[in-house]
């Protein structure tokens, strides 16, 4: 007779936020009067992404958001990037690793409030990225849906 084994637990150092304390630090959809970090996520086939940044600059602006610093991420530009377009991107937080310690250390140095995303979060990269950069991250329909 088939016994199944007990599940392994994994042992890695749990970093997980209290969702308390991510409600806590998570402020209102609004963007007004906030300092923001935007932040856009394309493909290299996306030849537009920079009037895609300057249109999410402008409706953030005509919300009363002010825009300090503005990352992008594309990929399979590269060669190496090229190469790795057929392995999957990190559905937990969209960004690689490096980029997320580049954004986190950007909102650190502009002293942002929130951090706003041209792409769509699901829940889980919005808890994940809000734990990991220490400040609200949402994506730019949110915004615009709330306002």
């Amino acid at each position: 007779m088939y016994q199944p084994q007990p599940r392994r637990r994994d042992r890695r150092p749990s970093r997980r936020v209290p969702p308390e304390a991510v409600r806590r630090r998570a402020s209102p959809l609004t963007a007004a009067g906030a300092d923001v970090v935007l932040v856009g996520y394309f493909s290299a086939k996306q030849k537009d992404f920079e009037a895609v940044m300057a249109s999410a600059v402008a409706e953030l602006a005509a919300r009363g958001a002010r825009v300090v610093v503005q990352i992008v991420q594309r990929r399979g530009v590269s060669d190496g990037g090229a190469r790795k377009m057929g392995l999957p991107y990190s559905s937990r937080t969209l960004l690689s690793h490096g980029k997320v310690r580049e954004v986190a250390l950007a909102c650190d140095r502009a002293e942002a409030d929130a951090v706003i995303f041209v792409a769509s979060l699901t829940g889980r990269q919005q808890r994940a990225l809000t734990a990991m950069l220490g400040r609200p991250a949402v994506g730019l329909a949110d915004i615009l849906a709330a306002g």
